[in-house]
């Protein structure tokens, strides 16, 4: 059975949101991304349950946009 980890580090979520290394790191720099930074060397980490908070947002910014930006709503002649 499979350990549900709480905190992810930053190359995982990379690779769950298929992005870079660097586009995550400025997700959580920005604030976009909500993470803490711990131990000595200061290392980043992101709560499973805040990531898919972040997706979940996402979907919802996408589906408002598509419904503000309808594709094949323009006039034909």
């Amino acid at each position: 059975m499979a350990v549900q980890r709480r905190f992810l580090q930053l190359s995982d979520v990379a690779e769950i949101l298929n992005i870079s290394a660097s586009q995550t790191y400025a997700l959580v720099r920005n604030g976009d991304l909500p993470a803490i930074k711990i131990g000595g060397r200061g290392q980043w980490r992101v709560e499973a349950s805040v990531l898919e908070d972040y997706i979940q947002r996402l979907y919802s910014e996408t589906r408002a946009f598509v419904d503000a930006h309808p594709f094949g709503d323009e006039p034909t002649d």
